[in-house]
Formats: C-alpha cells, structure tokens, sequence
C-alpha cells in the first residue's frame, strides 16, 4: 500500500507523520510558548543513544531577547533573511566525549548519530505540535562556537535548527519563494543493500 501526503509519496507503508515533516523556510514571526518549545526538547530527550550516553546538548534563543543576536549572526548570510522570522533559533551539539564520574572521558565514536536521532525526534514533535523546524548547516562553526560558549575541543555543533509556525511563502524573501515546497527523496533501493555495500 502506497501513501500519498504533502505531494509526497511513499514506495512502502509507513506512519504518514514521515511524509507530513518537512522544513520550511516562511514562519508567521510569531512568540512560541516556552511549555510548547520545552516539549520539543521532551521528545529529543527520548532518542536512542550508544549505552543511554547522550551526548546531545540544545542552545537555544527566542526572537527578540539578547541571546538571539549572537546566535542568529553566526549564521552564513544565505540563512538569515528567512530566519529573522523564525520564534526561535537554537543549535544542536554533541559531546564527543563518553563521561563516567571518576573516570577520565574517552571517545564516543556514535555521538553525531545519536545527536542527529535527537534532532529527528525534535523535529517530529514540532510537526506534530504545529510547528515546524528546520535544521541547516549553514553557520560559521567558529563564530557559533564563541557566540554560545561551547569548547570546541570537547564538543561538535552539529547543526543550526529555526522553529517558528509555517506561513504561507509569500512573507519570504522572492528569492526563497520557489524553494518553498516539500522536497522529495531518493527511492530506498538507491541506499539499501542486503548483504554487501553497493549490491
């Protein structure tokens, strides 16, 4: 059975909430509520990780207040147009390190993994909320990591998330405007391999 949702289609059946996602650009600007956006991070809590490390860590700053600035200016140029109307701005960062009390930390080889399961679980619950976040890569990894205090020799940050409520796209920029669908996806046998890679 084939599931159509968001003028996207799926070649095997799954929950429709994977074909609702998607990661917006236009946002109607207006204040999240701080319980809403903490359920957000409620459901990023709950990802799976490597032995229950996780290693995933949230800064975050809501439009308008003095931790905003910083944050938003750390990131390139192409993405602050349409973030300016995002209700918050937050970056997602992993531990590279395991940590057990009296013991000195070692590497954790999975801490990007399991910090982008963490990412994954945010941005289902905003769907699910009626809210959207999108994360990008599209920062100044030195800047970002001066703006919120983070070491880098510890720490990755791994992305740059915009939550707001989706708007219609006329708010964006024209320039952004025709970006502004779901995008598509490569069939599962273009990834997937029984047995050996490339198969």
């Amino acid at each position: 059975m084939t599931l159509t949702a968001n003028g996207r289609t799926a070649d095997h059946d799954i929950d429709p909430q994977f074909l609702t996602r998607w990661s917006p650009r236009a946002f109607t600007g207006e204040p999240i509520p701080q319980e809403v956006l903490m359920s957000m991070f409620e459901a990023a809590r709950w990802a799976p990780s490597a032995s229950n490390i996780q290693p995933w860590r949230f800064v975050y700053a809501h439009r308008g207040t003095p931790q905003w600035e910083p944050l938003f200016h750390a990131l390139m140029d192409m993405n602050q147009p349409w973030v300016a109307r995002a209700s918050v701005l937050a970056y997602v960062v992993s531990d590279r390190f395991r940590r057990k009390p009296g013991a000195e930390p070692t590497p954790n080889r999975s801490h990007s993994f399991d910090t982008g399961a963490a990412w994954a679980n945010l941005a289902l619950q905003a769907q699910h909320l009626g809210w959207a976040a999108h994360g990008m890569g599209g920062f100044h990894p030195a800047k970002a990591h001066e703006a919120m205090g983070v070491p880098e020799s510890d720490y990755r940050i791994e992305a740059a998330i915009a939550i707001g409520r989706p708007a219609d796209a006329g708010v964006l920029p024209e320039s952004y405007r025709g970006r502004e669908v779901p995008s598509g996806r490569e069939p599962v046998a273009s990834f997937v391999f029984e047995g050996r890679f490339g198969a």
